[in-house]
């Protein structure tokens, strides 16, 4: 049976697609987007588990940071 892990992040209007693609090239799928509590729009992602937790948790950290520094324009 396939586990999964899951991953939120809010979606900025003007770079939707360099955010979604960057997931998807970490081995995110797109689940869905919904309206943000304080606005805009959260995307709510998934993917196999595996590679142990801390793998996980550090690629998801290092997705985190790429998509921060495109945000920031570097």
């Amino acid at each position: 049976m396939t586990t999964w892990e899951y991953l939120t992040t809010p979606l900025l209007i003007h770079n939707t697609a360099a955010i979604l693609n960057n997931w998807g090239k970490q081995g995110w799928e797109l689940v869905q987007v919904v309206p943000g509590p304080e606005g805009g729009l959260v995307a709510y992602f998934k993917r196999p588990s595996g590679g142990g937790a801390d793998q996980a948790a550090n690629t998801g950290l290092d997705a985190a940071a790429t998509a921060a520094r495109q945000f920031e324009g570097d």
